[in-house]
């Protein structure tokens, strides 16, 4: 398995993935994507962090520590669209490890395998949640749809990825029922992520 996720797949249950790694979670009920995404990676506090950036524009900073929220460990921004006039599907995701436990010489050898074109595979287990705030007087107020993407595998290909600036496939086993979002918007998904990337303008 480890061999066949070096490469791209096909469609998301190529060479028996989605059985293989289903052996690993819960049961329940789970819509696999296969995507395509071009990580940057993000610390906390930095340029480019949701959580001081387009939460703070929203909801404000924490009301009793006047600070934005801490995720607690840096993670990859891969991708955003809009779902309408009023929304905003933005997708990060998140290593079960910090990027600074990875050995080294095997995201270069990621590294140079995309360097030589090839597309590998991460696997991930991932929630939607569909937020907006409840009361106040926000900057800018919309629906912010998260789409996380937890790593089951892929954690050197995600930083090869990032540091090189090429694309790697990810297969998403979506939970629904777990996040903060109902089955219609679930169901949006595919059709949201074959979008045109696009930031949101800032409506201060």
């Amino acid at each position: 398995m480890q061999e066949r996720l070096t490469r791209a797949l096909d469609d998301p249950d190529d060479g028996g993935v989605i059985d293989a790694f289903g052996t690993l979670l819960a049961q329940g009920e789970y819509l696999p994507l296969l995507l395509s995404v071009e990580p940057r990676l993000v610390a906390p506090g930095t340029e480019g962090n949701y959580f001081s950036g387009e939460q703070v524009t929203t909801w404000g900073v924490d009301q009793f520590w006047g600070l934005p929220e801490y995720p607690h460990t840096p993670y990859y921004r891969t991708f955003e669209t809009a779902v309408d006039a009023d929304a905003h599907l933005y997708e990060f995701v998140v290593p079960m490890v910090p990027p600074t436990w990875n050995d080294r010489e095997r995201v270069e050898e990621y590294v140079t395998l995309m360097g030589q074109g090839t597309v590998p595979t991460a696997v991930a287990i991932s929630t939607l949640d569909v937020c907006e705030p409840a009361a106040g007087m926000p900057i800018d107020h919309y629906q912010h749809w998260g789409l996380t993407h937890f790593l089951l595998d892929g954690h050197h290909k995600l930083e090869a990825a990032a540091t090189a600036g090429r694309p790697v496939h990810l297969l998403s086993l979506l939970a629904l029922g777990e996040g903060l979002a109902g089955a219609e918007d679930c169901a949006r998904l595919p059709t949201l992520r074959a979008r045109p990337r696009s930031a949101r303008a800032d409506r201060a």
